[in-house]
């Protein structure tokens, strides 16, 4: 009979997270979610083993790695999104939003690593944003703290090939999930972005709302998973093979321009 695997999988109360958790624990996973307060989740998975986690907190995220002790595969999903002119973003603001999406996630990775380096096999997946492969107007933050997420994964990729642990990224494009209403905004009242920004805002969230659903991330995560040989990025949504297949043969400037106007710009 074969060894039942362990997956830790951050932010699972809600969206992607609570998707990938409910997949892998349809495939035979023991499966670790993470919530700042478990007790507080709402409509649980049924199986699924809440673990506390805040990822601004170093000794939170120890503790974490801790209670699931060795796992197989690891998802880091939790993150915050920001949005907010470049001029107007509080240097408080970018420190927590680097710290719970880049730096928390990394530091979780860390504690993982020796155990699957020592048992030869494990998995490792960042769940990224498309954007970090096609930036827009004042998501700056965003953006930056998941192309810096890809950017571990694909040094990493090398480093740990040889022990079989595979690390890769998945970028969603537009996904209904709800994130709108809880996506963090950093703009003054008399900015002069300020028509431009809401030009954005109404059309990002507009995109998002007829996303496809967490379930589709969560399918092309667990593929990431599954795979003998994980490819360094899996993109999921907002046609993501017709616009990365632009994107090889347009120039950048074209491209840029392409999802300016997607967002009214």
């Amino acid at each position: 009979m074969p060894l039942q695997r362990t997956a830790l999988v951050t932010g699972a109360s809600s969206g992607i997270g609570k998707a990938v958790a409910r997949l892998l624990l349809a495939r035979g996973y023991r499966v670790f979610g993470t919530s700042r307060d478990p007790g507080a989740v709402s409509d649980p998975v049924p199986g699924v083993e809440y673990l506390a986690l805040d990822l601004g907190d170093d000794a939170s995220i120890t503790a974490c790695a801790e209670a699931a002790g060795e796992v197989d595969v690891l998802v880091n999903n939790a993150g915050e999104s920001q949005s907010g002119p470049i001029e107007e973003l509080p240097r408080a603001a970018l420190e927590r939003l680097f710290q719970v999406n880049v730096i928390g996630a990394v530091r979780l990775t860390q504690l993982v690593l020796p155990g699957m380096r020592a048992r030869r096999r494990g998995r490792v997946v960042m769940v990224g944003s498309m954007l970090a492969s096609f930036p827009l107007a004042f998501r700056s933050s965003y953006v930056a703290s998941k192309a810096a997420l890809k950017g571990f994964a694909n040094a990493a990729r090398r480093e740990l090939a040889p022990y079989g642990v595979g690390v890769t990224t998945v970028e969603p494009g537009s996904i209904s999930t709800g994130i709108s209403e809880r996506r963090t905004q950093y703009i003054t009242v008399d900015s002069p972005y300020g028509e431009e920004y809401r030009t954005m805002l109404t059309a990002l969230n507009a995109n998002e709302a007829k996303g496809i659903p967490a379930g589709n991330v969560a399918a092309t995560v667990v593929k990431a998973i599954e795979a003998p040989r994980p490819k360094p990025l899996y993109a999921v949504g907002s046609n993501a093979p017709l616009v990365f297949a632009l994107r090889r043969v347009l120039p950048r400037t074209a491209v840029e321009r392409m999802v300016y106007r997607k967002h009214g710009l």
